[in-house]
């Protein structure tokens, strides 16, 4: 199934105020559009992304973001209404493509749990939105408001029937194309509006509490603080690998070859080190693993040097927006002695991950003799990753 991912970001925002499109705003280094387009570049389950820019913008800005994403993006110009920004990205998708995913260029802290889970649901019903169950009671009012600014209730609404809508959202190709196209005359606030119209279901997927839309100078404001927070969006993941030793092979643990008549089998180079860390990295930012990143079914990657690897999580990482804090590995060998090379391979995950040494920890264990590991005939590595907002 191939998944494009449409970007509208042609509006001008100017609720907001500024003194230019509120999708070119700094969040902590980094504009309100890189940050999103970013997000979506670190989903594995989207294939493509097309992004409708302003017109005046476009070759700008384009330049711009394609420098900043490490992964091929398509830019259109976007049109009067967002509806029409997306209809000129959805022209310029592959029509081989699936499912589109439509996402707000103002909803920089979309998360990749959220994307799967809105791919998962047009996948499944044809068309979803992500969107957030109403937390207050809800009140209808009648009539024009008073002097004052107060209002008459006509009636309480149950919370467990209202959402409010999020993006993405996501429809089987085939939906979104009538949508768009018998719902060209018509004002909608989004595209589920104009399936709902077709009289079509869309269904509701979670969404995310944090995955807010910038609006206002407040919501701008709000999200700049946030960035300047230190340890915000910390998250953990843990790794774990483990490789049968075989004759015949180099031994290759954090990219060190370590002189040992034995060596750890496997498609790759088999370093469990590389492996384990790639595994926690991923992890930590909801990102995959790297059997699905590298599957060991496709040749390219036969005797891969696992550190090249480790590089592509780390790229990967940082395109979803996060870094690196520290890392925490523990190597069970029963032997060789892995003490002498031990700084050598901290080194080297500390160059890879793009922090200093001090922030990487690797030890060495036995297995007292206990299982295969104990009795020589294998390795495993564990591995854990601390990650914080870039």
């Amino acid at each position: 199934m191939r998944v494009a991912a449409l970007i509208a970001a042609g509006g001008r925002g100017l609720r907001l105020g500024a003194d230019r499109p509120k999708q070119f705003l700094d969040i902590g280094g980094r504009s309100i559009l890189e940050m999103s387009v970013a997000a979506l570049a670190a989903s594995d389950r989207i294939d493509e992304i097309v992004i409708a820019l302003p017109a005046d913008h476009l070759a700008a800005e384009s330049k711009a973001i394609a420098r900043a994403v490490a992964r091929p993006l398509t830019f259109v110009a976007g049109g009067a209404r967002r509806q029409d920004s997306v209809a000129n990205a959805f022209g310029a998708a592959s029509a081989d493509a699936d499912v589109i995913v439509i996402h707000d260029a103002a909803r920089p802290f979309v998360t990749p749990a959220v994307i799967a889970r809105t791919i998962d649901g047009a996948t499944t019903y044809g068309a979803a939105i992500a969107a957030m169950t109403a937390r207050d009671t809800i009140k209808q009012t009648v009539g024009e408001a008073m002097a004052d600014g107060a209002r008459l209730i006509r009636s309480t609404i149950p919370r467990d029937t209202v959402f409010l809508a999020q993006t993405p959202q996501a429809f089987r190709r085939d939906i979104l194309a009538r949508a768009l196209g018998e719902g060209a005359g018509i004002d909608a606030t989004d595209e589920a509006m104009l399936v709902e119209r077709l009289g079509l279901p869309v269904h509701v997927v979670e969404g995310d509490q944090r995955n807010v839309k910038i609006t206002t100078a407040e919501d701008l404001a709000a999200a700049q603080a946030a960035a300047r927070q230190p340890g915000l969006g910390m998250r953990i993941g843990n790794g774990y690998d483990l490789h049968r030793l075989v004759a015949g092979r180099p031994l290759i643990l954090a990219g060190v070859t370590i002189p040992f008549e034995l060596g750890l089998d496997g498609h790759s180079d088999a370093d469990i080190v590389c492996h384990a860390v790639t595994d926690a990295v991923l992890g930590a930012a909801g990102l995959g693993d790297i059997g699905r990143m590298f599957p060991d079914t496709d040749p390219q990657w036969k005797g891969a040097d696992s550190i090249k690897l480790l590089l592509g999580a780390v790229a990967k990482l940082h395109a979803a927006g996060y870094r690196v804090s520290n890392i925490d590995v523990t190597v069970i060998a029963q032997k060789p002695k892995l003490l002498p090379y031990l700084e050598q391979m901290r080194g080297n995950l500390a160059a890879a991950l793009g922090v200093e040494p001090s922030a990487v920890s690797v030890k060495g264990k036995t297995n007292e003799s206990v299982d295969s590991m104990g009795r020589g005939e294998s390795m495993a590595c564990h591995a854990v990753a601390l990650i914080t907002n870039s």
